[in-house]
């Protein structure tokens, strides 16, 4: 086992960690930013809208097309998949657009295929993360991914960033009915594990994170601002909050 530790919390008696990977090992704003302009192209084309409808369609998805960043109050940061489909059809149905949640998944099916094919070109590394997690993998302890992506996208981008000998399970949106916030997904990924809830911990970017370990019986989260949420606003969720998840000693 091993304690996490900065001058202002410690962890004790951690054997397993979950993490999150958008925003918490992957540049977040990078990656969701290019498959929300996927998604708006073919919004636009689908439903024969004007190109103008662009930046538009992107805010609603909660990305910010004059800045290249995701919104820090925007649906991606807050909800899991099923519930961002719902709210981007009722933000459509403002705009004249009638269609059903099943419709906008299979277009969302649809980019997804395209920017897979073209993943390494959309995935930046947060360094000091993966510098983080090295570390842990070499102090032996148990890693696992809990993520609202798919399993295609998290394995993708472990095998272009050589992180798979490091993480001994991944769970995607696709293990579940259930959404990531619930918890259903750690608590796989904790049976995966053959882990104890009481000495693995989660760490994420958001309060979907914090949601996801508690509601699965992880009394721990360390949240890190290095998505789209302020330390500022993590703090309100967690009490283990960090910019960087190097400013945090393994001992």
């Amino acid at each position: 086992m091993i304690n996490l530790k900065t001058k202002d919390w410690e962890i004790k008696n951690i054997e397993t960690i979950l993490f999150d990977k958008d925003g918490t090992f992957i540049d977040l704003h990078y990656f969701w930013g290019k498959m929300t302009e996927l998604r708006a192209i073919e919004v636009i084309k689908r439903f024969n809208l004007s190109n103008d409808y662009f930046s538009k369609l992107c805010d609603f998805l909660g990305y910010n097309t004059n800045t290249g960043k995701m919104n820090p109050n925007g649906i991606t940061a807050l909800y899991s998949r099923s519930k961002i489909i719902e709210i981007f059809k009722n933000n459509l149905k403002d705009l004249g657009v009638d269609t059903t949640e099943n419709y906008l998944a299979e277009i969302f099916d649809f980019v997804s295929e395209i920017f897979y094919k073209n993943i390494n070109d959309y995935t930046k590394p947060i360094n000091s993360a993966i510098e983080f997690i090295k570390k842990l993998n070499a102090k032996g302890i148990k890693l696992g991914i809990v993520t609202s992506d798919s399993i295609e996208s998290t394995k993708l981008t472990l095998k272009n960033l050589n992180l798979e000998e490091f993480f001994k399970v991944s769970i995607g949106r696709e293990c579940s009915k259930e959404t990531k916030e619930s918890g259903a997904l750690s608590k796989i990924a904790i049976e995966k594990l053959n882990a104890n809830p009481k000495t693995t911990i989660m760490i994420g970017d958001a309060p979907m994170d914090y949601l996801s370990a508690i509601n699965s019986g992880i009394e721990k989260t360390i949240l890190v601002s290095t998505g789209q949420i302020s330390k500022k606003e993590l703090e309100k969720t967690s009490p283990f909050v960090v910019d960087d998840l190097l400013e945090i000693e393994i001992i």
